[in-house]
């Protein structure tokens, strides 16, 4: 396993990441997980790194604070943690996101609290969030086991043998066997992601229209310059990273009001520390006008209302039902594998690379070509194994593009 833990940590930092000699690489990572990220520094430095420098998270103390802080502390952001994010980010830096939490870590806690504190960051942290999103940075997302995210995933395991489960199915998601061909893997894989992306953009679609048995039926209008993307991302320096990992997706962004219809939640998502399940949405003129949900009603409905962007979508992403996340047969309670199960939707703000020439427009621009803007971006599970996804081209032309929860093309 130990060899299997370097690979990894070799693949976010050179492959992820794609760390460039003489740049600094911002590490953010649970404590509980430090042993993993003195190996991503490691591997690191071993490229060339300039420094590493750590920004450090813990579940149980974020649950102390949302429950016993001054209520004033969920209004504003302190200005060394805007210059950390905004700065580090000007110059370039690379950012390595090591996720590892409990999915109901914030269970029962008060949801004024949670939204502030989402508007206060979103406000704060504009800059910084506006470069993520353009592809101004090279950035990655990764997550490694912790034991309450484990008992979560196999609940009837002893704590040990679920942390075992749960590091094969992680390492099986993003290609690490311990052989040392997780790089070589990648990249075939980003090679097959490609001709279906360059297949769908050849189509020009005017619009997509979603099915299933849950009782999904929904039609996604597309701006007319939309491109879609996946597998790999363009820094502003012209450095190729993976903003995920795993990632089986390819997306694009829906137009802002372009979105009318009903559609159903496949898979629990957690959010902000809590789970919420069972939901659909209705949608007229691209706006959320209802909220259900089973469990977490309340949460979602705070969610879609952070701000006017919030309440609408900002991507469209296909991933087949019958992909390698999926035949694990897993529920992961966590949006960074759940989401490359399935096809999805996300509500919030768009991601500028979805339109030509998007990365360089301003955010008036972005909007004028129908882009949504959020301080929020969530993603939700959609797909299902009888999901029917029928596009029209810009010709009139019907195409089957999913046919029973896998491409059709």
């Amino acid at each position: 396993m130990q060899k299997k833990f370097e690979e990894y940590a070799k693949l976010l930092v050179e492959i992820g990441v794609n760390i460039q000699k003489g740049q600094t690489l911002i590490i953010n990572c649970p404590v509980d997980c430090a042993w993993f990220a003195r190996l991503c520094a490691k591997a690191a430095y071993a490229a060339g790194c300039r420094e590493v420098v750590m920004g450090w998270g813990d579940d149980q103390l974020n649950r102390e604070k949302y429950l016993h802080a001054d209520s004033d502390v969920f209004d504003a952001v302190p200005e060394w943690r805007v210059r950390f994010c905004t700065d580090y980010a000007r110059e370039g830096a690379a950012f390595l996101f090591i996720g590892g939490s409990d999915p109901e870590a914030l269970k029962g806690v008060e949801q004024d609290r949670l939204v502030r504190s989402s508007r206060a960051s979103g406000k704060a942290l504009e800059e910084y969030r506006q470069l993520q999103m353009s592809n101004a940075i090279p950035w990655c997302v990764g997550a490694i086991p912790v034991p309450s995210w484990a008992k979560k995933v196999f609940p009837g395991c002893p704590e040990e043998e679920a942390m075992e489960k749960l590091w094969n199915a992680i390492l099986t998601s993003v290609r690490v066997d311990g052989s040392g061909s997780a790089v070589q893997r990648w990249k075939e894989h980003l090679d097959t992601l490609q001709v279906r992306i360059n297949k769908l953009n050849e189509l020009r679609l005017e619009s997509l229209h979603y099915t299933n048995s849950l009782g999904t039926d929904l039609t996604i209008r597309l701006p007319e310059d939309h491109v879609w993307g996946g597998g790999d991302g363009v820094s502003k320096a012209g450095v190729h990273f993976i903003a995920n990992m795993p990632t089986e997706e390819i997306f694009t962004a829906p137009l802002r009001d372009g979105i009318d219809g009903v559609v159903y939640s496949a898979m629990p998502l957690s959010l902000n520390g809590e789970l919420v399940d069972k939901f659909h949405f209705a949608i007229k003129a691209g706006r959320i006008v209802e909220v259900h949900a089973e469990v977490g009603e309340e949460k979602l409905k705070a969610e879609t209302a952070l701000d006017e962007g919030a309440s609408y979508f900002g991507e469209v992403a296909l991933v087949p039902y019958d992909s390698p996340i999926r035949n694990q047969d897993l529920l992961f309670y966590n949006t960074l594998f759940d989401e490359n199960a399935a096809c999805h939707l996300a509500f919030g703000e768009a991601y500028p690379e979805c339109i030509r020439g998007g990365e360089s427009m301003t955010r008036e621009e972005l909007k004028a070509h129908g882009l949504n803007d959020s301080i929020t971006h969530v993603d939700f599970m959609v797909g299902t194994a009888d999901l029917r996804i029928t596009g029209r081209t810009r010709e009139g032309k019907e195409v089957a593009v999913f046919t029973d929860g896998n491409f059709a093309i």
